[in-house]
Order: structure tokens, then C-alpha cells, then sequence
């Protein structure tokens, strides 16, 4: 008798070990790339650096049309045109392409770099609002599926938190409303392998790229 005593318990603490051992940690997902860029500070923030990047496009743009102008010109008129002619404009081409290649990969740079420092500073805002939100909720795990790198395969839509995160940020940080701006790339489905919206930073002017 005094023998089942001892067991008993011992069956007990057994079986609610196994139990908590069973109980499956709570797992979540968010796309912190768009999640940066849907909040109000991120479009603002994009509709900023685009507009301060025009005037460099549009000149970037002009070279380009200027340069497709000569291409034309040469096209049309190498039947006609003297071989002196012809190698003075195919020096001016290749002069003004070198040129709008360096104007332009100086211009990719200040951009990535403006990019850059936006996603870190803003990064790092909405890092502290995950962290808030996934200790409140009681999260083992959040991954980060914006990252290719991400051993993710699949996951439901029910424990994407991405929307939650950019509700959250835009509630501690009121007053940046900016006009309406698309993010860089579409918000990935969480129901299919997610892959990194390219590039990874607001949806600024793109820079023409050398014919």
C-alpha cells in the first residue's frame, strides 16, 4: 500500500511532463521588409527619396535619349555620311555611353546608400515593436520570411503578423501620414514560399541602365 503511494504521484508529474512536452511553441511569420514599408514612416520616407532623386533621373534620362538620338542618326545615315563622319559619331556614342555608365553606377551608389540608411534606422523601430508585441503574446519564434535565406517552405496565413506589426508602429508613431505610396514589390502570400522583395529599401526613381 505504501508502495502505490510513491508511484502514483510519480505517474502524475510523468504524464504532465509529457503534456507540456507535447504543447507546440507558438510560431510566428512577418515580412519585415514590407512591413517597414507599408508603415506610414516608410512611405513618407519613400516618397521623400524618390523626390529628391528625380532631377538625376531626369538627367540621367536625357543622356540616354541623347545617346539613342546619335545611334539613330548613324543608322540612318551611314549609307550617306563620310567614313570620318561616321567614326567621329561612333567616338561620340561610346564617349557618351562610358559617361552615362559612370553617372549612373554613382548614382545606383548615393541611392543604395540613402536606401540603407533609411531600412536600418526604421529597421530598428519596428524591431522593438516585434519585440513588444511577440513577448505580450506569448511568441517562441518569429521568422523573418522577407530573407530568401529563410528555411521557410510554407506557412499559413493565420500566423502572419506582418499587418499586426505595421498597425502597431503606425499607432506609436503618430503624425507621419504621407500620400499614398505602393511599398517596393507586393507583400508576399505567407501560404507560399516567401523570397525578398528586390532591391530591399523603399521605391525610390530608379536609375536607367545603359543601353
Amino acid at each position: 500500500m505504501k508502495k502505490n503511494f510513491v508511484v502514483f504521484p510519480a505517474l502524475v508529474l510523468g504524464m504532465a511532463a509529457m503534456v507540456h512536452a507535447q504543447t507546440p511553441a507558438k510560431v510566428a511569420i512577418i515580412h519585415v521588409q514590407n512591413a517597414i514599408l507599408q508603415t506610414k514612416d516608410g512611405q513618407k520616407a519613400a516618397n521623400d527619396l524618390q523626390g529628391r532623386f528625380a532631377p538625376k533621373k531626369a538627367d540621367l534620362d536625357k543622356k540616354q535619349a541623347d545617346i539613342a538620338a546619335l545611334q539613330d542618326t548613324l543608322r540612318k545615315g551611314s549609307a550617306t555620311m563620310s567614313e570620318e563622319a561616321k567614326a567621329k559619331l561612333m567616338r561620340d556614342i561610346d564617349a557618351n555611353n562610358k559617361s552615362l555608365q559612370r553617372d549612373t553606377e554613382d548614382a545606383q551608389a548615393d541611392l543604395d546608400q540613402e536606401q540603407g540608411k533609411i531600412m536600418q534606422e526604421l529597421g530598428n523601430k519596428v524591431m522593438a515593436v516585434l519585440e513588444k508585441f511577440a513577448t505580450a503574446n506569448g511568441y517562441s519564434l518569429v521568422l523573418d520570411v522577407s530573407n530568401p535565406q529563410t528555411p521557410v517552405l510554407w506557412a499559413s496565413q493565420t500566423i502572419d503578423i506582418t499587418a499586426d506589426i505595421v498597425k502597431l508602429y503606425d499607432q506609436a508613431n503618430p503624425g507621419t501620414a504621407a500620400p499614398a505610396a505602393k511599398p517596393a514589390g507586393s507583400a508576399t502570400p505567407a501560404a507560399s514560399r516567401p523570397t525578398a522583395t528586390t532591391p530591399a529599401a523603399p521605391a525610390a526613381a530608379p536609375v536607367p541602365k545603359k543601353k
